[in-house]
């Protein structure tokens, strides 16, 4: 059962813009205590973007405060980012993902999407 599915990747030139989605099932969403967009550039490590808790509270990592904002549709079980001034350096395939439990105070993520392609050319 495939629980969380990304879309809304593609090429853009530096400076536009693009909105991601990920479609949630409703167990997941609703009992999960947190939601997330994570990244991976080729040959690097994946990369926490931004989440959202189950209290509406956003999280940004620095790279992209200011330029990207994370939002969900509860009525349609669906995860948001839309991201704006993207730059090359934000090229990368991203993730959506599902959390539960927490360690640290930190929901830990332990579902994950198929993922969406982001290509930003300069």
């Amino acid at each position: 059962q495939v629980q969380l599915v990304e879309s809304g990747g593609g090429s853009v030139q530096a400076g536009g813009s693009l909105r991601l989605s990920c479609e949630v099932s409703s167990s997941t969403y609703s009992s999960s205590c947190a939601l997330g967009w994570f990244r991976q550039a080729p040959g690097k490590q994946r990369e926490w973007v931004s989440s959202i808790e189950t209290d509406g509270s956003t999280y940004y990592a620095d790279s992209v405060k200011g330029r990207f904002t994370i939002s969900q549709d509860n009525a349609k079980n669906t995860l948001y980012l839309q991201m704006n001034s993207l730059k090359p350096e934000d090229t990368a395939m991203y993730y959506c993902a599902a959390g539960w439990g927490r360690s640290g105070g930190q929901c830990v993520y332990k579902l994950w999407g198929q993922g969406t392609q982001v290509t930003v050319s300069s």
